[in-house]
């Protein structure tokens, strides 16, 4: 990661949010797929793998209206992300600590998107 003029490290979220996804799916390949565990995985590894996704999407809008709907899937991943987690927990309890490190990264993510949404008005012409 690159440093801004003032020496803090940029804040690159596209990288971030590609890093997630590689982290989700790193974390389920020590899961034993069960005929519960595995659409439970399935399930964690599109919704992580949508939020980079979408946000290259939205970085590559071309109206703000477009870039405000990709945003908006980007916050609905990464939330639905924190489902998946939980479930998985639920399902496999022996991971719980290392879902817990994912989850609060997805709800980073939610905070991080829910902000760029709000801060983002649509102009009237849209």
């Amino acid at each position: 990661m690159t440093n801004e003029p003032n020496g803090q490290p940029a804040f690159d979220l596209e990288e971030r949010t590609a890093k997630f996804g590689e982290e989700v799916i790193y974390f389920v390949r020590g899961i034993e797929a069960d005929h519960i565990s595995k659409p439970l995985i399935t399930q964690l590894v599109r919704a992580a793998g949508s939020v980079g996704a979408n946000y290259c999407e939205a970085d590559e809008a071309s109206s703000k209206k477009e870039f405000r709907y990709r945003i908006s899937l980007c916050k609905k991943e990464s939330r639905e992300s924190k489902h998946w987690l939980r479930l998985l927990v639920a399902a496999c309890p022996n991971h719980r600590e290392e879902a817990r490190q994912l989850w609060s990264e997805a709800n980073e993510l939610t905070k991080v998107f829910a902000a760029i949404h709000r801060n983002s008005e649509p102009d009237e012409s849209e």
